[in-house]
Parts: C-alpha cells; sequence; structure tokens
C-alpha cells in the first residue's frame, strides 16, 4: 500500500487485520539506531516527490536525479540531528530546497564562466533554456519564473504543502510566500495561454 499524507504505510497482519502503521519519525529513529533498511522505506516514501520537485524546479532531469541523491546522502548522514516534533517531510524537502539552490547557483557559474572563456556574454534564458531544452508545456511555463516564485509555486501547487510547511522549508514568511505563489499562478497561467495561442 502507499503512504498516506502522513507518510505512514499501512499493512496487514495475516489474519487481516490492519497493523500500526509505523511513522517517518519512528523509521528515521530506527535508523540512527542501526536499522539501515529503515532508511530504506523512507526513500521509497519519499523519492518520487523529491525528484518530481527537483525535476521541475531545475528543468533537467539527469541533474535532478543527482540533486535527489545527494540530498537523501546528506538526510542520511545528518539523521541524527532530525528531531521526532518535525515533519520528516518538511525536513526532508529544506535539504532538497537547498541543494536545489546551490545545483541552480553552480550552473549559472557554468553558464557565466562559459561565455566569458568565449567572449560573449551569457544569454538570457528562461530557468536555463539556453543549456537544457524544456520539452513539456509545464516547463516551459514554470520557466518564465524566477528561482523563488518557482520554488513557492511548485513546493505548494506540485507537492500539496501547506504555507505553514514552506515557510519552515525555505524560511521565507507565509505573507510572502502567498504573495509569491500568487504572482507566480499568474504568470504560469499567462504564459500557458500564450503556448495554447502558439499551437493554433
Amino acid at each position: 500500500m502507499a503512504p498516506d499524507s502522513r507518510g505512514v504505510r499501512p499493512g496487514r497482519y495475516p489474519d487481516g487485520q490492519i497493523e500500526q502503521p509505523v511513522t517517518d519519525a519512528e523509521l528515521a529513529a530506527r535508523v540512527v539506531a542501526g536499522d539501515a533498511g529503515a532508511f530504506t522505506e523512507l526513500v521509497i516514501r519519499h523519492h518520487a516527490a523529491c525528484l518530481r520537485y527537483a525535476s521541475h524546479l531545475l528543468g533537467d532531469r539527469m541533474e535532478a536525479e543527482d540533486v535527489v541523491q545527494e540530498t537523501l546522502l546528506r538526510a542520511y548522514r545528518s539523521l541524527g540531528r532530525y528531531e521526532e516534533r518535525q515533519q520528516f517531510r518538511s525536513w526532508l524537502f529544506r535539504i532538497l530546497v537547498n541543494r536545489c539552490r546551490t545545483a541552480a547557483t553552480r550552473r549559472s557559474v557554468r553558464r557565466l564562466q562559459t561565455a566569458e572563456a568565449l567572449g560573449s556574454e551569457p544569454a538570457i534564458a528562461r530557468d536555463g533554456s539556453g543549456a537544457f531544452e524544456l520539452r513539456s508545456r509545464l516547463a516551459q511555463a514554470l520557466g518564465d519564473l524566477d528561482a523563488r516564485h518557482r520554488e513557492a509555486f511548485l513546493l505548494k501547487h506540485g507537492e500539496g504543502l501547506e504555507y505553514e510547511e514552506i515557510e519552515r522549508i525555505t524560511g521565507a514568511s507565509v505573507s510572502a510566500l502567498k504573495m509569491r505563489v500568487k504572482r507566480a499562478r499568474d504568470r504560469v497561467r499567462a504564459r500557458w495561454k500564450e503556448l495554447d495561442d502558439d499551437e493554433r
């Protein structure tokens, strides 16, 4: 069975009774106690959401996979500092968001260095579209957003997180996040309409 919104995966005893689900916090405690298999279960629960978010944010699947692997490795090494009162998903996404920001910065630096080496100005492109071809319409629509607005939009509408949870992940206030999400949503809708018109 798939995990529910709390990150728990219910199961059944042989007699058909529903067994008590294991929470993310309980799995994290098992990992700290030396049960490496418990971390595999955490990866199963959260890998798809992490990869979805990173792919949309960075616009490149391979780069996103590298970032997710870095995120999971850092999470594994940092579980000793995880506090059970925190939602594991928020704690993990905080690491993921920071790794995505770092990856985006590295990419910008590489592009600038390449442009300088060629003696040309770096091209202005949507979300790195000068270096990575955005194949889906969603990626094209998101590409017009700057990093802060894209980040907030994806955490809210891509992952379905509450504003309070996004606040803990990003460090931005709820009011600022609501404004970013609204502006991002308006821009995505406008860009989506442009793409519709272009195809007619």
